[in-house]
């Protein structure tokens, strides 16, 4: 048999591969579902790639690699016996378990046994090997399939502890000396003190400064200020500062290079007014205050926990399981896919998209949508308890929720990879993680439908000089409304000013507080407040050529199809203890928003000059341009390397860099976005200055369109595998000539295909740039009729809406807490709390966070 079975094997083993250090073994869950070993049909793991397949996608595998051996995982779940007494028998271990797969815990490892079953099979004639076989088996097949029987999950590495134990405490941590400069450090508005930047900011624990970090991959960073002051200064130690929590802080030393801890980081931080230690705090997803009990009455009113809810199951009533303070992630995506767009998009397309799919489908954005939406749409997930088992758990009187939900692990993973907050386990902001995904979608899209599209609208920012009264109108693309909480304007106020009175007098006299009263805040005191005009920080008037005060204003000049509000209830104290907002707002469930239309500018207004403020340029760059218009222009390739390696065409990231004047690859990022459309997007950077006038006209296109050309190896190597030549270019070019990406670039860009082969092959040297540009090129009746192409795309229509979906907060902070949302489906609300869908008795809609609002189709 031994022999049979080598002999059977012979033809694979060339595809049947030792799991490496760094290889990700996905045997808990498939890359296109959510079937895992414990599903009916189990789960094949592919013994060349890793990845895990349900039944239903195994073949579509097979097919696409022709990997032809799987190892088939089945985890078998029973119920204990129970002896004459009416326990569970004992037993010395819990069943036949040699996978290393977490136990489920939805079952209660006292009440159930596990029994786990693998085998090997070759497809495509599903011939089956039972495991372990080590004597009949060949070496090299048996310590392959023990590897992949005893790898770890793919997501432990990512899970906070498996990492933080390596970091080490500075060498500079105890001898730090902190200068005397009486530098407080406000809880919010901070700025790089050498820039603009706002974002990835870092606090030197020497001397108090806020300077900007590098720029990062993912969009975020800044122009590296906080290096270039360690240089001047040597001063070692920087702490990040949106990273602050009671339980520590991200620290930088550029002495070491490397992340560090800091055992005395609270009293290095109180040095500049920042008492973390008072911070509230998060143990498993639920809220602890070090001083103040938490109010059950907020977790008993948002939860509707004081009344017995009906679970409700099938198609669109799937939970998401918790996965330890993940519950913004799961609230949004419950909304998200409420959404007809989002479902036409992902949903819809899920065939498609499958079959498109890069070679590792985790690391795909349009995939693990996919994958999401069909496990909260199908029902596949959420089917109720048969009969049998009702009848079973009223006797024993212990009836429980039975939905168990699906466990976003792999989209998790990806879409918090590489942010310093998402892709840890520490309790996040719903609002924050919404943009982010909106940002992911908008960077993932490369169809004519844009999901996203629904939520963009334009807003019309009016700034007037104080002292000249001259004005300026611009436009941005924003996603979402934020509405302000001005409390002066509370119906009880009198009853707040009582309980302050009686909380400082219990304060002063050492007894218990008052019961806490919440601000009754009415929604038109909010709205009012939106449209009050603001103070410009820094604003440089063009008129005066000079500092000076300024005031904005802000109208909608374009109404989205969903309209999303974020009530602004958390803020910050002088402590820095972050601090959430006791308020009630009287949301409507219809809002009308068609007198904050904009109106441009008015008659009499005069505008202020078309000028840009002058550039400071830092002492250390002057002196460094050249005036020589025969030389190319200056450009940074450290930059352009950065955004090249994005998968952007390298002769954009030379233009990028270019245009943005060397300000940067994050200013070059922005300009990549705003330009990608364009028809000449990845053309050569051609600047007339660099010839002058009179000389013949040359060569310069040519040389940059030869430098252009992918290499012809690479070429072959990917029209050797069937794919045309024109396609296999438009690859090369669009991903830096990276086989590896080209190759994901094909499978998810086939609509390029039937336009390559209409070229000829003279044009082989051209760029094409119709992959761009075509994106956005298919009509939509519902775009603003006098909308330029070059515009953003909006859905302009009436600002009346009706509120569908509403994200609710529970907790003091956003470092803590819970969310749940209840979501309008069918002409009733429902409460989708983590794994549990119920239908809602008392929809708490004056206590949300986040709401979402459609647009009335007619009125």
């Amino acid at each position: 048999m031994a022999t049979d079975l080598g002999e059977l094997l012979v033809p694979y083993m060339p595809t049947i591969r030792v799991p490496r250090t760094g290889d990700r073994v996905f045997k808990s869950e498939c890359a296109f579902s959510y079937d895992s070993p414990e599903s009916e049909g189990g789960l094949y793991v592919c013994m060349n790639s890793f990845l895990g397949f349900g039944r239903e996608h195994v073949e579509r595998h097979y097919h696409k690699t022709g990997q032809s051996v799987y190892m088939h995982l089945k985890r078998h779940v029973k119920e204990k016996a129970t002896g004459a007494a009416g326990g569970a028998i004992p037993r010395r271990r819990n069943g036949k378990v040699f996978l290393d797969l977490e136990l489920n815990r939805d079952f209660n490892g006292v009440d159930y046994e596990y029994e786990d079953e693998a085998k090997l099979v070759i497809f495509p004639d599903h011939f089956e090997i039972p495991l372990p076989n080590i004597e009949e088996l060949p070496a090299l097949v048996s310590i392959a399939c023990d590897a992949v029987l005893n790898a770890s999950s793919p997501y432990k590495k990512q899970e906070a502890d498996s990492w933080e134990e390596e970091i080490q405490v500075s060498r500079h941590a105890r001898s730090l000396r902190q200068q005397e400069n009486g530098v407080r450090i406000p809880p919010s508005g901070w700025k790089c003190a050498k820039c603009e930047m706002r974002e990835n900011l870092w606090l030197n624990l020497t001397d108090g400064s806020v300077l900007c970090g590098k720029w990062f991959f993912d969009g975020s960073g800044g122009n590296g200020h906080a290096l270039e002051h360690y240089k001047e200064t040597n001063f070692p130690l920087a702490v990040k500062l949106d990273t602050i929590t009671p339980d520590g802080a991200d620290i930088y030393s550029f002495d070491e290079e490397e992340a560090v801890l800091d055992p005395d980081i609270s009293e290095h931080l109180l040095h500049f007014g920042i008492d973390m230690l008072q911070m509230q705090k998060t143990e498993n997803g639920h809220h602890t205050d070090n001083h103040v009990q938490p109010r059950l009455s907020d977790w008993e009113v948002i939860q509707e926990s004081s009344v017995k809810l009906k679970p409700v199951y099938g198609s669109g009533y799937t939970g998401i399981k918790n996965l330890g303070n993940s519950c913004y992630l799961s609230t949004t995506m419950q909304v998200l896919f409420s959404i007809p767009e989002f479902q036409r998009a992902y949903v819809g397309n899920l065939q498609r998209i499958f079959d498109y799919s890069p070679l590792d489908p985790t690391q795909d954005f349009s995939t693990q949508m996919a994958k999401l939406g069909h496990g909260l749409l199908s029902g596949q997930y959420s089917k109720p308890p048969v009969k049998s088992e009702l009848i079973e758990q009223v006797m024993k009187e212990e009836y429980k929720q039975q939905q168990r939900g699906i466990s976003p692990k792999m989209f998790k993973a990806l879409v918090s990879k590489g942010h310093p907050e998402f892709s840890s386990n520490r309790q996040q902001d719903a609002h924050e993680f919404f943009l982010h995904l909106i940002n992911l979608v908008e960077r993932n899209n490369s169809g004519s439908e844009n999901p996203s599209d629904v939520f963009r609208f334009l807003v019309e920012e009016r700034v007037m000089c104080c002292q000249t009264q001259k004005v300026r109108y611009t436009q941005r693309v924003d996603y979402l409304m934020q509405l302000p909480v001005p409390l002066e304007a509370a119906s009880n106020r009198e009853e707040l000013i009582a309980y302050e009175s009686k909380r400082q007098e219990a304060e002063e006299n050492m007894q218990p507080p008052p019961e806490p009263v919440r601000a009754r805040i009415p929604f038109t005191a909010c709205l009012q407040a939106f449209t009050e005009p603001e103070n410009v920080p820094d604003f440089w008037s063009s008129a005066l050529q000079a500092k000076s005060a300024g005031v904005k204003t802000s109208r909608f000049a374009s109404f989205p199809e969903y309209m999303v509000m974020q009530i602004k209830k958390f803020t910050f104290g002088v402590d820095w203890v972050p601090k959430k907002l006791d308020v009630s707002v009287d949301v409507p469930d219809f809002l009308d928003l068609n007198r904050l239309r904009a109106t441009g500018l008015q008659t009499g207004e005069a505008e202020l000059p078309d000028l840009t403020p002058p550039i400071v340029i830092p002492e250390n760059t002057r002196g460094t341009t050249t005036n020589n218009s025969l030389e190319s222009p200056e450009i940074d390739e450290s930059s352009v390397m950065q955004l090249a390696e994005m998968g952007f065409p390298l002769e954009a990231c030379r233009k990028a860099v270019y245009y943005t004047g060397n300000m940067g690859a994050e200013m070059a990022f922005n300009w990549i976005i705003a330009h990608m459309e364009e028809p000449d997007f990845a053309e050569p950077l051609a600047n007339p200055t660099y010839m002058e006038p009179d000389l013949p006209g040359p060569s310069f296109p040519t040389i940059s369109a030869l430098g252009n050309q992918p290499p012809e190896e690479s070429i072959s190597i990917l029209t050797s595998m069937g794919f045309p030549r024109h396609h296999t270019i438009q690859a090369l070019k669009a991903t830096n000539n990276n086989l590896e990406r080209a190759l994901d670039w094909i499978f998810t860009h086939p609509d390029c295909e039937d336009e390559s082969e209409a070229m000829s092959d003279t044009t082989d040297t051209e760029l094409n740039n119709n992959s761009f540009s075509n994106a956005n090129a298919h009509s939509d009746s519902s775009l603003s009729p006098d909308q330029d192409l070059s515009s953003p795309r909006v859905r302009d229509g009436p600002g009346r809406y009706e509120l569908f979906a509403f994200i609710s907060h529970m907790g003091s902070s956003t470092m803590s807490g819970h969310y749940v949302c209840h979501i309008k489906k069918e002409g009733r609300w429902l409460i989708y709390n983590d794994h549990k869908v119920c239908l809602s008795e008392r929809p708490p809609k004056d206590l949300g966070y986040m709401y979402f609002y459609r647009r009335l189709s007619s009125f």
